[in-house]
């Protein structure tokens, strides 16, 4: 497992979730009971991974602006040496360059081709998708989404994707394309990183950016029905925040659509559940440390976890009752996640980005990353059965060469007779779920 150092031990982490964490001052602590709660309003913390020498820091919308809103989940490498560019520097036999804390000319993470082959989509994606919808909801407005994420599909020899040639839609909440929330340079950050990762996995296929009018669970679920209003079977979430009571009346108004293959991010606290990552409905998905390796796949993966705080979420809702195909018997509610993809900074993904920061290309983690990632493979396996929650599929799968079953690292602590909530093993687990795609078979009716 990872080590990791702090270059502040003592700075406030900026990713207050959960009632009841401790804050460096009264004044800085706000209660985050979801749908009522946000995060301390300190700067987010940079972490370190010791073995990789690569740091981060959470993006800004991962620290909400605003009472009651949900944060995404996603961090951006700061600088040091990412896993991309010391495999590229072992197969050129140059000197690995470390990434500057500014924007850097060419990208520094994993494009479409690593992620294509680490999860066995090569012949999918250049054949799958065409005619496909994913449907990306993020809160508030990016300006530059349509451009920066020409410049990203150019850069990688990717079809064009735009509003003139029908490809590429941004809408409201309420479906309009002129009258758009108001601008945020954090969120930007995101809805870059979505946009780029749906546009890495299935680049055939339609994308359509829904921005909610705030991150709030309401005009964030709002946002998730005009998406499926909108035609998209497939809509991907990078937020979340702490389980409530009031999560199964969320459930049915927003997530309760069968024949959509809506994917969500697990979080990036570590060990614990998340809403709306524990809807049933949903798809949740965990994150992992993808490296290239020597193994007949040519890739490894284990479960993402920097500290006791961060890594990929897992755990047993306290809300929402168990889906018919989940069978673990630790967790009597829904169990956190389903499947996993890529997800650790240090392992990064390449995204450009241009709005509030230097234009330029970005590395970024998070379950933010793996989250698009997901959706995008639901979309080159095929339209889900209609009365189907595709969160079911792979599960049929489960021990088969369609998944890579994730055995190694854990994201926290927890029960011992019940340890598989936390860490890695053979078959099912909380951090990977049944296991990360081998190919699109596992994410089929």
């Amino acid at each position: 497992m990872r080590t990791t150092t702090s270059p502040n031990p003592s700075a406030a982490s900026g990713r207050w979730r959960r009632i009841g964490a401790s804050a460096l001052g009264a004044a800085a602590l706000v209660l985050a009971g979801f749908g009522t709660a946000a995060h301390a309003s300190a700067a987010p913390a940079t972490s370190t991974s010791a073995s990789a020498k690569v740091t981060w820091a959470a993006t800004p919308c991962a620290t909400p602006k605003h009472k009651g809103e949900l944060a995404c989940n996603s961090y951006r490498v700061t600088g040091g040496t990412t896993a991309f560019q010391k495999e590229r520097a072992a197969e050129t036999g140059k000197t690995a360059k470390v990434t500057p804390k500014a924007a850097a000319a060419s990208p520094t993470g994993y494009g479409p081709s690593d992620l294509q082959d680490a999860y066995g989509l090569t012949d999918a994606a250049a054949d799958n998708g065409s005619g496909e919808t994913i449907a990306i909801v993020d809160a508030y407005d990016d300006p530059n989404a349509a451009a920066d994420l020409a410049k990203y599909r150019s850069y990688y020899g990717l079809s064009a994707c735009t509003v003139a040639n029908g490809c590429f839609k941004k809408v409201s909440q309420t479906g309009s394309t002129t009258s758009l929330p108001s601008a945020d340079s954090g969120w930007a950050e995101e809805e870059s990183l979505d946009l780029d990762m749906a546009s890495a996995v299935c680049p055939n296929c339609n994308i359509l950016l829904v921005e909610a009018t705030s991150a709030s669970m309401a005009n964030l679920g709002k946002s998730v029905n005009e998406a499926v209003a909108l035609g998209a079977k497939y809509v991907s979430n990078s937020y979340g925040g702490s389980e409530s009571s009031s999560d199964t009346s969320y459930d049915t108004s927003y997530f309760k659509h069968a024949g959509v293959a809506i994917t969500v991010s697990a979080g990036d606290e570590g060990y614990g559940a998340e809403y709306p990552a524990a809807s049933r409905y949903v798809t949740s998905v965990g994150g992992t440390a993808l490296s290239s390796s020597s193994t007949t796949r040519g890739w490894t993966e284990k479960v993402w976890n920097t500290s006791s705080t961060e890594g990929t979420g897992s755990g047993c809702s306290a809300y929402d009752a168990k889906p018919t195909w989940q069978t673990d018997t630790g967790c009597s509610k829904r169990t956190i996640s389903d499947v996993s993809a890529v997800a650790d900074p240090a392992t990064g993904v390449s995204v450009y980005d241009s709005y509030g920061v230097t234009a330029g290309w970005y590395t970024f983690g998070g379950t933010s990353a793996s989250s698009p990632i997901i959706a995008a493979v639901y979309a080159l396996a095929g339209t889900p059965g209609s009365s189907d929650y595709p969160a079911s599929y792979p599960y049929a799968y489960l021990g088969t060469s369609s998944l890579n079953d994730v055995t190694s690292g854990s994201n926290g602590s927890c029960s011992s007779s019940a340890s598989y909530l936390c860490t890695a093993k053979s078959g099912y687990d909380g951090p990977t779920g049944v296991g990360t795609p081998e190919g699109i078979e596992a994410f089929t009716g």
